[in-house]
């Protein structure tokens, strides 16, 4: 079940980020891992993010992902804006490729397109390596639902912008997304 995949500390993140800068293809990489983990997207979002998706028509990248129908589950299109760290590994990307016009944004080693069943082996092998247990390809959209909705309050919005974001057209949908934290509970209670 999907809901099941471990939520990661940012350390993790951060190891994992660090992990795959030595691997071939560094900067695709570390963007496959910040399009989970800071856009909550899929696997099969991320074997299908497309140029046009993120950069403008002025050849920059944008502020903002739109995932398009025909890459989203149930072709439940949205638009998310980019987090500041995925905006700086997009742009890399972008110039590293010579700026395309179209094709997808992430792309095999032999320069194709990479399926959603090759962004999930390349999660398995990565967090297997780390030793990450309980983690699978949806722990970063998890993990991104999840601190979403601990921020969100911060943010003056709700559980329903958390719910535009992640695609779901259920709102327990994504209440199934987020993790409780006992410490946040305790705290609470306290405040009362």
């Amino acid at each position: 079940m999907a809901t099941s995949a471990r939520v990661l500390a940012p350390a993790d993140v951060r190891r994992m980020l660090v992990y795959v800068g030595d691997w071939r293809a560094a900067e695709r990489n570390t963007v496959i891992i910040l399009l989970s983990f800071h856009a909550g997207l899929r696997a099969c979002e991320i074997a299908g993010l497309q140029w046009s998706m993120v950069a403008t028509a002025r050849g920059k990248i944008g502020n903002q992902i739109f995932v398009s129908g025909t890459i989203a589950k149930n072709g439940r299109q949205r638009t998310i804006p980019l987090h500041p760290e995925l905006i700086l590994a997009l742009r890399q990307l972008y110039r590293l490729e010579g700026k395309p016009t179209k094709g997808p944004v992430i792309r095999s080693l032999r320069g194709g397109h990479m399926t959603p069943r090759s962004i999930v082996n390349w999660f398995t092998q990565l967090y297997g390596e780390l030793g990450y247990d309980g983690c699978s390809s949806h722990s970063g959209r998890r993990t991104f639902i999840t601190r979403s909705a601990r921020l969100i309050v911060k943010a003056g919005g709700s559980l329903k912008d958390i719910q535009e974001l992640a695609g779901h057209s259920c709102l327990t949908t994504t209440e199934r997304y987020i993790e409780g934290d006992r410490e946040a509970q305790r705290k609470l209670i306290a405040l009362l």
